[in-house]
Formats: C-alpha cells, sequence, structure tokens
C-alpha cells in the first residue's frame, strides 16, 4: 500500500505562492492559472476518455446501465453528473446511477472514514451485470470504497485516479497528470474541475450514442418547468420546422415528448410516432429515415 504521504494528490509545491500572503484576488488569480494544468491534464489522458466513453455508450445500447461510484468531492461530482441526465437527455430512472460513500448525507456533509469502508462500496453497488460499465472515480487513487465496488463489480470498469501507480482494479485507466494542488492535497479544485470534465464526456457521449440527441439537441429534455418548456417548444419548431404554436400544440398532443411531437409534425398519428421509435431504438434520426 503506498504511504499517503507519496501520492501524488498529497504533494506540496515548494514553488507556490504562499496563499495566506496573497490578496484574495491574486488567490482567485493563481486558481484560475491552475485550472488551465486541468484542461491539459484532460487532453493527455483523452485516449483513454474515448475507451471510457465508447464503454458507457455501449452499455447504455445494450440495456445496461452507467455507474458512478467516489467519495467525497469525487462522489458529488458523480451524484451531480448522474442527477443531470434525467432532465437532459430523459434518462429512464436507474439507467445512470451514483453511489457516494456515506450516502446521501456525504452529500453536504464529511462522513468520517466512509471512504475507508470496502465493504460498504461492495453492497452499496449491489447487482451488477455485464452490460454496465462501472465508473470508479478516486483522486488518490487509494479509497477503499470504490476499490471494493470495483471489486465486486460485473461490466466494464473505469477508473478515473490523478495516481499513476493507483492498484484499483480497472478494464480502463483514465490518469489525469494533474501534478500538486494550489492548497495542497485538496482535490476539490482542479482535481475537481479535471474530474467533471471527464465526467461530462463520458455521460453525453453516452446519452448521444443512445439517442437522446438529435444534431446537437437535446431532444428527450423533459419540459419539467418553464425554461424547458419553452425548450421544448423551440426544438419542436426548429426540427419539424413549424410555426411556433404549433409546436406547442405538437408538444402537449406527443405527451411532452420532442421526438414524438416531431413524428407528429410529419403526419404520423401519436401511437405511430411511438412505435417508429421504439423500433428505431428512441433514435429521433433513425425514426426520421
Amino acid at each position: 500500500m503506498q504511504r499517503y504521504e507519496d501520492l501524488p494528490t498529497e504533494a506540496v509545491d515548494p514553488a507556490a505562492p504562499q496563499l495566506d500572503l496573497l490578496a484574495p484576488r491574486e488567490v482567485a488569480r493563481l486558481l484560475l492559472r491552475e485550472e488551465t494544468r486541468a484542461h491539459a491534464a484532460v487532453g493527455a489522458a483523452i485516449d483513454a476518455i474515448g475507451k471510457a466513453c465508447e464503454a458507457a455508450a455501449g452499455a447504455l445500447r445494450a440495456g445496461g446501465r452507467l455507474l458512478y461510484v467516489g467519495a467525497g468531492t469525487s462522489g458529488r461530482l458523480g451524484v451531480l453528473d448522474a442527477a443531470e441526465m434525467a432532465p437532459t437527455f430523459g434518462a429512464q430512472p436507474g439507467q445512470v446511477v451514483a453511489r457516494i460513500a456515506g450516502g446521501a448525507r456525504a452529500l453536504t456533509e464529511s462522513v468520517e472514514g466512509a471512504e475507508d469502508d470496502a465493504e460498504a462500496g461492495r453492497r452499496d453497488l449491489g447487482e451488477t451485470t455485464g452490460r454496465d460499465c462501472i465508473v470508479g472515480i478516486s483522486m488518490s487513487g487509494t479509497a477503499a470504497y470504490v476499490r471494493g465496488a470495483l471489486e465486486s463489480a460485473r461490466g466494464t470498469r473505469v477508473l478515473l485516479t490523478a495516481n499513476p501507480r493507483a492498484d484499483l482494479p480497472a478494464d480502463v485507466r483514465i490518469v489525469l497528470d494533474l501534478g500538486p494542488e494550489a492548497l495542497a492535497g485538496s482535490t476539490r479544485l482542479k482535481g475537481g474541475s479535471a474530474t467533471k470534465a471527464v465526467l461530462n464526456m463520458i455521460s453525453t457521449a453516452a446519452m448521444a450514442a443512445s439517442g437522446a440527441v438529435y444534431g446537437n439537441l437535446m431532444v428527450r429534455v423533459r419540459p419539467v418547468n418553464r425554461k424547458l418548456r419553452d425548450r421544448a417548444e423551440r426544438l419542436v419548431e426548429r426540427i419539424a420546422r413549424v410555426p411556433r404554436d404549433r409546436a406547442s400544440d405538437l408538444l402537449r398532443a406527443g405527451g411532452d415528448d420532442v421526438r414524438v411531437a416531431v413524428l407528429m409534425a410529419r403526419g404520423a398519428a401519436r401511437a405511430d410516432a411511438e412505435a417508429a421509435l421504439r423500433q428505431a431504438k428512441g433514435s429521433l434520426r433513425e425514426a426520421l429515415r
């Protein structure tokens, strides 16, 4: 087992400015400069990220799930990304899920020792199948909670870490060369930014490949508030090339499904539009052919 003091995420940069001696605006400038390192690290790992995107896309196309597992900041970012999948892409319940060490309480406060519990990781992950894609997130590469989940997982296992010596089990390894944090050990900074960027890539690529996107439009958006209803109406208006009031009527008649509304604008009855989408596995592009 690696000593914590030897982990890259615990490194102290002797050349870094003394934060307590900087004016607040200079702290902001320093952290902004550090963000460029996060972007560079993600860019350097793009081939491995691409493999993770393919694995996640394959899982959703096969009827499997995308699961995130993490502790602390890593776990919270996984929960954040998973929570966005339903309103943005119309993901079905349980299609993209996240497990965080310490459970729901850990979203708003620290749960001491939760990341050190491998058995909890196995238990929280639950049953998985060969169709699933499991993404373990641990910048330090030492979270026992993530290890337990990955050891028990079936399916494609992805590890996202900043530690090249991490020995957590994985089929795809994404290693981010981030260097020391400006605030030593605080991976919520550029480590968090890089993690968020990678999860954005994995989930967006997977959802696009599973038919949730038409062009660069989120055609499975759920119009659950005024802003999203306005967006959904504009999508129907744009894709079907109908007036806005007609788009609004079609959207309501199509059960608030943009794809159904577009097909109905082409003359299909709602039942036929829904059948066409099922045959096309939810892809509007395929259904329009």
